[in-house]
């Protein structure tokens, strides 16, 4: 009877060992840890941050994008990593993100990103019809009907955009937004990354808009 019990109590630590080490982690372990580096540029309040990384040195721009490096063509590709941290989905207005750039006495200029095909399109076609010199900061860039070049090029883009609205309950979206800038990185000196609307899905609370510095302190 005594070498029974033990069995018995045997199993059952082991079953209890077990069914403590398959407990789920907790939510924020589930996170990329890359994605939890604060040592980027970042704005974060109301349970969600925002952190952008401007790829501005051409060897790690060409390296990440390969033949359908933008940054070669004045693009200029901003890695963008939303992370929420509450238990609500949370719905970012992506059309609405600008490149907020402030010039000489303060002015300040809303730059639009462009679309993976616009992108693709200046790339396949960089010696193409160059923008009015009145117009500092190019909206889009005119794409050819049934180019196969450039829609190869997109292919390679797509995946690396950032597409995604939703940021999931403690999860994280990222990807790439592209802002033409002519060439001229200087204006990063005095940029800022602009998200004005975010909002809880479930509860339809509107978040404070983020704003993320760009430049170098």
């Amino acid at each position: 009877m005594a070498r029974i019990v033990s069995v018995l109590a045997a199993m059952f630590l082991a079953c209890a060992s077990a069914f403590a080490q398959a407990k789920p982690a907790p939510r924020d372990a589930a996170l990329p840890a890359a994605h939890l580096d604060e040592s980027l540029p970042h704005d974060r309040h109301g349970g969600m941050s925002v952190s952008a990384e401007p790829y501005t040195n051409p060897k790690r721009s060409k390296e990440k994008f390969g033949k359908a490096d933008p940054l070669a063509v004045g693009i200029l590709p901003v890695e963008v990593i939303m992370r929420n941290e509450t238990r609500e989905p949370i719905r970012i207005g992506l059309r609405t993100i600008q490149l907020e750039i402030r010039g000489r006495g303060g002015r300040l200029q809303g730059l639009d990103w462009l679309t993976v095909g616009e992108v693709a399109g200046a790339i396949a076609h960089p010696k193409g019809t160059p923008a009015p010199q009145s117009r500092r900061f190019p909206i889009g860039v005119p794409l050819p009907q049934n180019d196969k070049k450039t829609d190869k090029i997109a292919n390679i883009l797509q995946p690396l955009a950032l597409d995604a609205d939703i940021a999931p309950p403690m999860g994280v979206i990222h990807g790439f937004l592209f802002f033409d800038l002519g060439h001229d990185l200087s204006l990063l000196a005095n940029a800022s990354l602009y998200v004005p609307d975010a909002i809880s899905v479930t509860s339809k609370k509107p978040l404070i808009f983020f704003e993320v510095p760009l430049g170098k302190p």
